[in-house]
């Protein structure tokens, strides 16, 4: 009997670095530890858009995964830790709300827990949801630890991220992947093989001649998309009808006291402005729409903005939110930038790279490429980036600002996908579940909350209910109180466990 011919791929190359491609190594070689050669082609004289420098939990399923110690991490890509997002300004001037990593309050009956919550609130017996969550209180006073393993404490209920250097990460990655076999070849792509018949690449051209062949091509070239759409033409799905911010800029700012263990965004006339602390510097951003600011009053205002000194120009960044048609074109897989857009609202830049690593772990394939493996794979990635999407145009539509770009976001028609989720919401305070969603209740429920979508009656079920909700708040509020005295502050906990080189 004649053996079945090897199909397997043996050769893989990933056009582009940064956090996309190293990211992209570092798994692979992980996973694929023998009989296939993982190349890598980066240049130098390319920058790094490197916008984000935060990050949401998952990150850390991802780190694991590759086995990182976590304090080594941090302390390599000179980071801090993160519980959420802190909203300011974003409903209307003078309000704030708090987006957490990890729950509010802790389940104690079949109802969600907000749903007593709003009773109370409609009684006018009761303060902000922000106040009976961990993740918030612990935020606010400038602490962090990680979570206790024992789930009968309150200190368990809430989860983390980090904030770090991107580019320190990407060199992190670059490390980690070389030594355990990955191959960088320094240079420039100026030309795509591609076979007449299939229309797969084959290989790419350096510029000093040098020729790379591959079985299977990761486009990690960011908006340029070398492969994905230089060469294969795969086209582009634009919502900046809905997130209509196309630009950004940011700048380093020398470090304050305040070194809090959260990511802070202002909303502004015309887009918002994020801050992130790291060790040794801020990091600073202002994302906006040019259709209502200009390129330089919106630089000024940034640098008028700033909590400290900046340490240099304002970097620009110009983009247009959206997506490839698909992902995973023929025998080409697209990461990161390349594969679409979705502006750094909610820290979910290098999320995306993770997840459509974590989709090509799951559908690798062999040299036959199965169209319906690809498709599996691009219909999983699409649905993912539309949960995100909606996610976003939720903090942009549900706002009371008076500038034209709130007012524009106010009054334009969203998905029927996001338009449900926000009538459940608004009519029964129900939050509906969707299929490769990575923000879960929690997070859906603080931004419809924050953003001022407070539901007009409770869920029927609740006039069945003879749990005393107030009192179990109250009791969860004081158990928070009483343990966040016994956690170190953010500072003196990284000082102990992962001081950078800054």
């Amino acid at each position: 009997m004649q053996a079945p011919a090897d199909r397997a791929i043996r050769s893989i190359v990933i056009v582009g670095g940064g956090s996309a491609g190293w990211m992209t190594a570092a798994a692979l070689c992980r996973t694929l530890q023998r009989d296939c050669a993982i190349t890598l082609v980066e240049s130098d004289e390319i920058g790094i858009v490197g916008v984000g420098e935060a990050t949401i939990p998952p990150i850390r399923l991802f780190n694991e995964m590759l086995g990182l110690d976590e304090a080594q991490f941090v302390r390599e890509t000179n980071g801090s830790y993160k519980l959420g997002i802190q909203f300011v300004d974003w409903l209307r001037p003078g309000h704030a709300y708090f987006h957490p990593f990890g729950t509010f309050g802790k389940p104690f009956d079949t109802v969600a827990l907000h749903q007593f919550w709003l009773k109370e609130h409609k009684a006018g017996a009761i303060d902000a949801i922000d106040n009976y969550c961990m993740a918030w209180t612990l935020a606010q006073a400038g602490k962090f630890a990680p979570p206790s393993r024992d789930l009968r404490n309150v200190l368990s209920t809430y989860d983390y991220a980090y904030h770090f250097d991107a580019s320190r990460y990407a060199a992190f990655l670059s490390r980690y992947a070389q030594a355990k076999g990955v191959i960088r070849h320094e240079g420039k792509v100026v030309a795509v093989a591609q076979n007449g018949e299939t229309g797969f690449v084959e290989s790419v051209t350096l510029g000093d001649g040098r020729v790379l062949a591959g079985d299977l091509f990761i486009d990690c070239s960011g908006f340029r998309g070398i492969l994905i759409e230089g060469a294969l033409q795969t086209g582009y799905e634009d919502w900046s009808h809905w997130l209509p911010c196309d630009r950004a800029l940011a700048v380093p700012s020398a470090p304050t006291a305040d070194f809090v263990p959260y990511t802070r965004s202002t909303a502004r006339e015309a887009g918002w402005q994020w801050r992130i602390p790291i060790q040794g510097r801020t990091g600073n951003g202002y994302v906006y729409s040019s259709g209502f600011i200009d390129d330089a009053r919106a630089a000024d205002n940034l640098l008028a903005r700033l909590d400290g000194a900046p340490l240099a120009d304002p970097r620009p960044l110009r983009f247009v939110t959206g997506r490839r048609r698909k992902a995973w074109n023929r025998n080409v897989i697209a990461v990161g930038l390349s594969s679409g857009f979705l502006e750094p609202l909610e820290s979910t830049s290098l999320h995306l790279i993770q997840a459509n690593i974590s989709k090509l772990l799951a559908f690798f394939p062999d040299r036959d490429f199965d169209p319906q493996v690809s498709a599996e794979f691009n219909r999983v990635a699409s649905a993912e980036t539309e949960r995100i999407r909606d996610f976003l145009i939720l903090h942009y539509h549900l706002n009371q600002r008076e500038e034209p770009l709130w007012r524009y976001c106010a009054q334009m028609p969203i998905p029927d996908s996001l338009q449900g989720r926000i009538d459940h919401f608004r009519h029964y305070g129900r939050l509906i579940a969707a299929e490769m969603d990575v923000f879960g209740a929690p997070s859906w429920m603080a931004v419809q909350i924050g953003q001022g979508n407070i539901p007009a009656r409770l869920d029927p079920v609740m006039q069945y209910r003879e749990a005393d909700g107030a009192a179990w708040l109250a009791r969860f509020k004081a158990a928070m109180t009483a343990e966040v005295g016994r956690v170190p502050s953010h500072r003196a906990y990284v000082d102990e466990h992962c001081r950078g080189n800054v």
